[in-house]
């Protein structure tokens, strides 16, 4: 045996030190999570103490996200072909000094661009994690593992608004970015001792014009979505972003299809299964960014509560997730129920969620606490189905790439969430307040009301908005669990008719392709998920 073809398949299977690196690399994730979900509690703070406007808040967001989005899918072939624990060391390098750089801005602009920076350090970080765990573990153990690792993710969301509003009450709003300082230097040196080293030396180079492609177009899409309010939805402006981002998407498919190293291999999306674990973890981090986004709007410039007391209230969602998988029940019912089932109840759970918050939310915590724990119920059962189902149908060998797709979903839905939540709120705000100057911002609109009935007309107008933006929500997250659902359980049947016709069912798609490509490392979609099994 080749020294290549030992580095294909010695690294999957079961770890002597599975749990413990498990445990290390989730570390390095809640590194990125906490920023995220600390920034949005900052929002207030940032609209006071630099003047930052609804547009400019949802670019300190975005920017982040896009970048690193966009990205995710190169790292994923450097790490197959230079080695995840190279990339996760350099990502955790490159976050602590895109912090460091955040805490400093002293404008909007440079906040922006710090954020910016940050995401290239968490695309080569996210990469890494889900490909070392498909490394390590095997398939009897993989779900419960990525069952685990989305509790870290809940955990990120669970502590960060928490650590974000202790820090907000006694330090300047630049602390929650030194936050990650430690976190970082803890991490890194937990890494370079634990975390073995693994590559595939037969991956393909990275893709460049596919990386600058894809970042380029989604920016100019999403600015569009963040912009139209602002500038009007017809606007030169708007409509010139619009059409760039879809020109240039459409360029980055016909490149990805032409050349024979693309960082996006078009023929995944012959798989059905595939396709619906796609579009649900789109949708679900559609519906969890962009909610969470609201919410802590909703807490403290509707309800009145302050950083702390919106981080203590925010803390449900993320809490019921970690109390569901931590005790088995997700994973339980996956292998119980199948990928397919659970998926549509998690989604629906999702939806539900989010329209009791709008519904029975608005004028007190307790509709709102309702909706959160129903919400992180179908968090739990439906994010780690669609991880595993993703990374399931991705051969071993190509695991980076897998990981890149699947954290690539969770950005971009994630900053859609912000993006597109963010412009009904402000469309429906700016309508309801048409003769308010300033009504870009809820502070600049209630500064610049006359009298106390109209800022009581502004907070209202505010209010609505909000309603509005998680009914979207609700709506686009129920029809994205049905579709995912629809798709998963075709494809799961095709296998079944094919073998009784004498043809494989997944004939074609990236299984096969893989095979092809890496011999006894290649898998046929499916072959690694538990679930898919049983529910066949």
């Amino acid at each position: 045996m080749t020294a290549a073809a030992e580095s294909l398949q010695a690294p999957v299977g079961r770890h002597p030190q599975r749990w413990l690196i498990l445990g290390v690399i989730c570390l390095a994730q809640l590194t990125v999570l906490l920023d995220n979900t600390i920034l949005s509690v900052a929002i207030p703070s940032l609209n006071r103490e630099l003047g930052a406007s609804a547009t400019d808040i949802q670019w300190m967001i975005n920017a982040y996200s896009l970048v690193q989005s966009g990205l995710l899918l190169t790292a994923g072939n450097a790490a197959d072909r230079y080695g995840r624990k190279k990339l996760l060391v350099a990502g955790l390098a490159l976050f602590g000094i895109g912090s460091l750089a955040a805490a400093l801005a002293e404008t909007s602009g440079q906040l922006i661009a710090a954020r910016a920076g940050m995401g290239v350090g968490g695309a080569l970080l996210m990469t890494t994690i889900l490909a070392v765990i498909m490394q390590i573990f095997d398939e009897t153990e993989r779900v419960k593992a990525i069952a685990l690792w989305s509790t870290v993710t809940s955990l990120g969301f669970a502590a960060g608004p928490l650590i974000g509003g202790v820090m907000l009450d006694h330090f300047w709003w630049g602390a929650i970015f030194l936050i990650n300082l430690p976190v970082v230097a803890l991490a890194l040196v937990a890494v370079i001792a634990l975390v073995p080293e693994s590559k595939n030396p037969l991956g393909d180079r990275p893709d460049l014009v596919g990386a600058l492609l894809s970042t380029i177009g989604m920016t100019a899409s999403v600015y569009a979505i963040i912009s139209g309010p602002e500038h009007g939805w017809t606007s030169a402006q708007v409509i010139a972003s619009a059409s760039a981002g879809v020109l240039v998407l459409g360029l980055f498919v016909l490149w990805e299809l032409r050349i024979p190293y693309p960082m996006l291999d078009m023929h995944f999306f012959r798989d059905q299964r595939f396709v619906g674990a796609v579009a649900g973890s789109i949708l679900v981090a559609f519906g969890m960014g962009g909610s969470l986004f609201l919410l802590t709007q909703h807490l403290q410039f509707v309800l009145g509560y302050g950083p702390l007391d919106a981080g203590l209230r925010t803390a449900p969602l993320a809490l019921t997730i970690i109390a569901l998988n931590m005790t088995g029940v997700g994973p339980r019912l996956l292998i119980r129920l199948g990928t397919p089932v659970t998926i549509a109840i998690g989604m629906a759970l999702v939806s539900a969620g989010l329209g009791a918050i709008a519904v029975l939310g608005g004028e007190s915590y307790g509709g709102m606490f309702l909706g959160l724990v129903v919400m992180g119920a179908g968090i739990a059962l439906s994010m780690p189905a669609m991880a595993n189902a993703i990374m399931s149908a991705i051969p071993p060998a190509k695991a980076g790439v897998g990981a890149g797709i699947n954290g690539t979903l969770a950005e971009f839905g994630n900053g859609l969430g912000v993006a597109v939540l963010g412009a009904v709120l402000n469309s429906r705000f700016a309508a309801l307040v048409p003769g308010v100057a300033g009504a870009a911002s809820l502070p600049a609109a209630l500064a610049a009301a006359d009298g106390a009935d109209e800022r009581r007309r502004v907070s209202e107008a505010f209010a609505s908005g909000l309603e509005t933006s998680q009914l979207v929500g609700a709506g686009a997250v129920l029809a994205g669990g049905l579709l995912a659902a629809l798709l998963l359980r075709r494809a799961e049947r095709a296998p079944a008719a094919g073998a009784a016709g004498g043809i494989d069912g997944a004939a074609g798609g990236p299984g096969e392709r893989a095979g092809k490509m890496t011999g006894a490392g290649g898998a046929e979609p499916g072959d690694h998920d538990p679930a898919h099994k049983s529910a066949t």
